[in-house]
């Protein structure tokens, strides 16, 4: 077995957003389906079980999303 490596960052290189892949994907991958209705899961099936913060990193296009303080 090998060591186990762990990495201290200062705070100053903490990352401050990390990268969407799904910018770079040649077409979107297919919608989440909601398992009782069988259609695309939305922001209001997420909000009871997910902060709103989270759902929107979840949706998000951008290449870059920024990391929540």
């Amino acid at each position: 077995m090998s060591e186990p490596t762990k990495i201290l960052l200062d705070e100053s290189e903490m990352p401050r957003r990390w990268y969407n892949v799904l910018a770079d994907l040649p077409s979107p991958p297919p919608p989440v389906l909601h398992p009782g209705t069988l259609q695309p899961v939305g922001p209001d099936d997420l909000a009871p079980l997910f902060p709103m913060d989270l759902i929107l990193q979840e949706v998000a296009t951008d290449r870059y999303v920024d990391i929540p303080d």
